[in-house]
């Protein structure tokens, strides 16, 4: 009888972790065996005599059976096992964000943990107050012996809370990219002479100590100023006064954090659809206002058709802030993109900007934009049941 080493309560751990310890801990790189016949059979760290174990995947991606192969070692395996249901301990992971307004001073949340604290002082900062601002955001993190598993988990929430930030905050949160491109760039404003034009990668570099440490760190000297979460978002905006927090953000966080697996992977899932339409707009608004589209969708009933997903979810998270006609609009404008059958005029070298068939386009981009964030925001302390 074939013994499956996946234990009962791996179900709900995290897919990307399993995969990530097992190939820390058992070893790399990993092999196929018959790969035509057997696509979702994986041997670590080799097939034949040299493996320890046989890893199947389901075709949703999960890891559904793991086997003992010929080179199984037992207490090796417990170590794994220790390592996949430890529980703690936690410290504060670190690293740096980006947000559309200038942070000045920090804010801390009591029960969820979470802080943002200005850049360091000697990190670059931009000259203009229309940009990517540096921050350090610090956060819970579980930590292991193995340092490369505590990075991973460290990168992880860090990626996964700048997102939820991004709904939370005024303006765009945003990551630099894992994939960065480059790209021409003029190197001074003062002249666009051709001498100033140069090929630059895209990167950020700044001193921020240590990644991982025991506590978080001191606050600044000036603390972010809370604004009564309705007027938060009806007004604040780039006026000179940088980065604000509506007074329930911890509440929210917690909210976030007190979901369960399901809903966090469907969030996570919205909340990089919402990311890839703040970086895709300047490139092209079809991309962007499908983006949106298809964050509110990651929200939505699965049991539902996807026209249904969308308008019911507008209508449940954020009623009355849409008529049916836009939220109907919205999804014809959405269907024909997603289908090959249209583009948004701006996207055609349409580049009068005021006459009808862009101004309007324009408009139902900005509103789903506002509708998407309002709706997610409603979504984190009421989800659907999974």
């Amino acid at each position: 009888m074939t013994t499956d080493l996946l234990q009962p309560g791996w179900t709900d751990f995290d897919s990307a972790e399993l995969r990530f310890i097992l190939l820390e801990c058992i070893g790399k790189p990993g092999q196929y065996d018959g790969r035509d016949s057997s696509p979702n059979t994986f041997y670590l760290p080799l097939a034949g005599p040299s493996c320890q174990i046989k890893l199947t995947f389901s075709d949703s991606k999960q890891i559904v059976a793991i086997e003992p192969g010929a080179a199984f070692d037992a207490n090796q395996w417990k170590q794994v096992v220790e390592e996949i249901e430890r529980t703690g301990p936690h410290k504060v992971g670190r690293d740096y964000s980006f947000s559309s307004y200038r942070v000045r001073g920090s804010w801390r949340g009591k029960r969820s943990g979470v802080q943002i604290l200005p850049p360091h002082v000697n990190a670059p900062v931009a000259p203009a107050e229309r940009a990517e601002h540096p921050f350090i955001l610090e956060f819970p993190a579980k930590v292991s012996d193995n340092w490369r598993i505590t990075n991973f988990r460290r990168r992880r929430e860090h990626r996964r809370l700048t997102f939820l930030l991004n709904i939370l905050l005024a303006g765009n949160t945003t990551i630099q990219p894992s994939r960065p491109k480059h790209l021409w760039a003029i190197m001074s404003e003062e002249s666009f002479g051709s001498e100033n034009v140069k090929w630059v990668q895209e990167f950020y570099f700044a001193n921020i100590g240590n990644i991982v440490q025991d506590e978080l760190s001191p606050p600044a000297a000036e603390t972010l100023e809370e604004v009564d979460s309705e007027r938060y978002y009806a007004t604040v905006g780039h006026d000179g006064q940088g980065l604000r927090v509506p007074v329930d953000l911890d509440d929210s966080i917690c909210c976030y954090m007190g979901l369960s697996k399901a809903n966090q992977d469907n969030f996570f899932r919205a909340g990089f659809w919402m990311d890839m339409a703040s970086r895709q707009w300047t490139m092209s608004f079809s991309a962007s206002f499908a983006s949106l589209a298809i964050a509110v969708e990651a929200l939505g009933e699965r049991d539902s058709r996807p026209t249904a997903r969308f308008r019911n979810f507008i209508e449940r998270y954020a009623p009355g802030a849409s008529l049916e006609k836009r939220r109907n609009e919205m999804y014809e404008l959405r269907s024909d993109i997603l289908h090959g059958s249209g583009l948004m005029e701006m996207d055609q070298d349409a580049h009068f900007g005021w006459t009808p068939p862009e101004h309007k386009e324009e408009e139902l981009l900005r509103e789903l934009w506002g509708l998407t964030r309002i709706a997610m925001r409603n979504w984190l302390r009421d989800p659907l049941s999974t």
